[in-house]
């Protein structure tokens, strides 16, 4: 299982529509959209990587108040074991009435070895 897939699963799981890059066809009035940020070899040993972070930047946008879902997917990551790097309000979408909520996540996967 990688990042993107846990988390799609997560937030599909609790009715909060998720799609990855950009929601594609009309955007209900709530969403997330869930955007790679890094991926990396964090622990090494032998010279072969050991631990695997991955990095996703989660976009809550509603047209309405957003803190209570903020607050329902801040509880999940947290029961998940995700490790939330940053919240931010990143602002009101004149454009598209949206309000924009950044959430960054991070997760450690053990590389498996083949023996």
């Amino acid at each position: 299982m990688n990042i993107l897939s846990e988390l799609n699963a997560l937030l599909d799981e609790r009715s909060i529509p998720v799609e990855i890059g950009v929601f594609s066809g009309v955007p209900p009035d709530e969403y997330c959209v869930l955007t790679p940020l890094s991926d990396s070899f964090e622990i090494f040993s032998d010279n072969r990587p050991q631990i695997d972070l991955n990095e996703v930047r989660i976009s809550l946008f509603s047209k309405g108040n957003y803190l209570q879902t903020k607050q329902k997917i801040t509880k999940v990551l947290i029961e998940a074991e995700f490790t939330i790097t940053n919240r931010l309000f990143v602002g009101f979408e004149n454009d598209t009435g949206y309000y924009h909520v950044a959430i960054d996540v991070a997760k450690y996967y053990e590389i498996e070895t083949e023996e």
